[in-house]
């Protein structure tokens, strides 16, 4: 049975499904038959996406009945799981689940930003001068490579964590929301964002300062990348969708793939949030160099460590 077919045989069920889910979600007018056949079709779609997991892994018809499933089950179950237990789920299986999922697009969202910093990093590397035609004209006569790690009785960690946190956010739902220009904005905030990070690296390493940059980037980039690559990965997921809708509407490519990457999007709050206190606390402290870098390690096998132990969590409960 090939995508089409399988798709033609179970369509009615699936969306017959759809229809019960929002009712049993508003809790009104649902009659004892009404839960009877959503526990039935329910059943029917967990066969169904067990099927397409073993036969049809990689379309997009398994990851949609990968939704409809969880959500069918949230509403089914929900009054046996607390909100905490929820929120627990989310990013303990849901979270990773679709990460795992979408993987190819974060990779593609991370080749972006590396085209823009090697082209960045080389312009300035060839010619300091090009730092000015390079990055916003507040970063490029503000950065002073020389200045790197002096004392500033005037740095507030607490400002600057909730200023930084609050930017980085707003970079990954730019991001994110990109996705809807079939993800040409998406596209470019990640070239640019790279753009500057590899200028600025550039020009410290022309003044010798690379050493002390990259202990300043690491201890909250990691963590902080990775969450705008998550969320630029979400954006593109959702503008390839648009721009190659396969056997389904744009439409509803646009309904799946939108709640898909809002839940990727939601993913990295915890990151971001991570990052800020790490960049307005870790970041400044008068810490040996050599401190952060290991600081920066730990955060790298902490995060390692959360999605490889996350995989195994979900393959676990999904059977896989």
């Amino acid at each position: 049975m090939n995508t089409n077919q399988f798709i033609q045989m179970h369509r009615e069920d699936w969306k017959e499904l759809e229809q019960l889910h929002a009712l049993m979600r508003k809790r009104k007018n649902v009659s004892g038959a009404s839960v009877d056949r959503f526990y039935r079709l329910y059943q029917k779609a967990v066969q169904n996406l067990s099927y397409a997991q073993t036969y049809l892994p990689h379309e997009e018809v398994t990851f949609y009945l990968n939704g409809l499933v969880s959500k069918s089950h949230n509403v089914l179950y929900r009054d046996q799981m607390s909100s905490m237990q929820q929120v627990r789920h989310f990013f303990s299986t849901v979270f990773i689940r679709l990460l795992w999922g979408q993987w190819k697009f974060v990779a593609a969202a991370f080749a972006l930003f590396t085209f823009g910093f090697i082209g960045s990093y080389i312009a300035v590397l060839q010619d300091p001068q090009n730092i000015y035609a390079i990055l916003p004209p507040d970063i490029a006569y503000g950065v002073d490579p020389d200045a790197l790690g002096s004392a500033d009785s005037q740095w507030n960690s607490s400002i600057m964590s909730a200023n930084i946190m609050t930017n980085n956010i707003q970079v990954a739902i730019l991001a994110f929301a990109g996705g809807i220009t079939f993800g040409l904005l998406t596209v470019y905030v990640l070239i640019y964002n790279g753009i500057i990070v590899g200028a600025l690296a550039a020009l410290f390493w022309s003044h010798g300062k690379a050493y002390e940059f990259w202990a300043y980037i690491v201890p909250h980039g990691m963590i902080e990348l990775t969450a705008i690559f998550i969320a630029g990965g979400a954006g593109l997921l959702m503008g390839y969708k648009l721009f190659v809708p396969g056997s389904f509407s744009r439409g509803h490519q646009l309904k799946v793939n939108a709640k898909r990457s809002i839940q990727l999007l939601l993913g990295t709050v915890p990151l971001f949030i991570i990052a800020g206190v790490i960049e307005g606390f870790i970041t400044p402290a008068a810490l040996p160099l050599e401190a952060k870098y290991f600081f920066a390690v730990l955060t790298v096998l902490g995060l390692v460590f959360y999605i490889i132990v996350g995989k195994r969590r979900y393959l676990r409960e999904s059977g896989g």
